[in-house]
């Protein structure tokens, strides 16, 4: 067994593995562009060169095949939302807990208080959630 057979190999189940520990679907499929440079290094003895230039060729076909294939078939999630706490919290109505003086409030929610961007109003006045910039909500008077 030569030493570029060797590196291939070890190339591709390192890549494989980091899959496991650094998930995204992307490494994988670099691993199995090195397990088909393997191989055809295996059958034709080639230049480095030609090596490098055959794993950068299968790596484009793979991650090609993953993206016309692959990901079409991921479905897609039934709470979009989920670890988006503050686009979760569009639409709602709240009530301040401190009024909005220069543009600039906070509201209550649970026990979190979050700021809120909008037209100055008083304490206990309804806002509705219209968007969120970062950790902001911006907020619009509720009718």
């Amino acid at each position: 067994m030569s030493k570029a057979m060797i590196f291939w190999a070890c190339a591709a189940l390192l890549l494989m593995a980091a899959e496991m520990v650094v998930p995204g679907a992307f490494l994988l499929w670099l691993g199995f562009a090195a397990a088909g440079t393997f191989v055809l290094v295996w059958l034709l003895p080639l230049a480095p060169v030609w090596q490098a230039l055959v794993f950068v060729v299968l790596s484009l076909v793979s991650i090609g095949v993953y993206l016309q294939f692959f990901r079409r078939m991921q479905k897609a999630s039934d709470r979009p939302l989920l670890n988006r706490r503050g686009e979760q919290m569009v639409g709602r109505v709240l009530e301040l807990d401190t009024a909005i003086v220069d543009g600039r409030g906070r509201v209550k929610i649970g026990d979190a208080f979050w700021t809120v961007q909008g037209t100055d109003l008083p304490v206990g006045s309804k806002v509705r959630v219209v968007a969120i910039d970062s950790m902001t909500l911006k907020v619009d008077p509720a009718d």
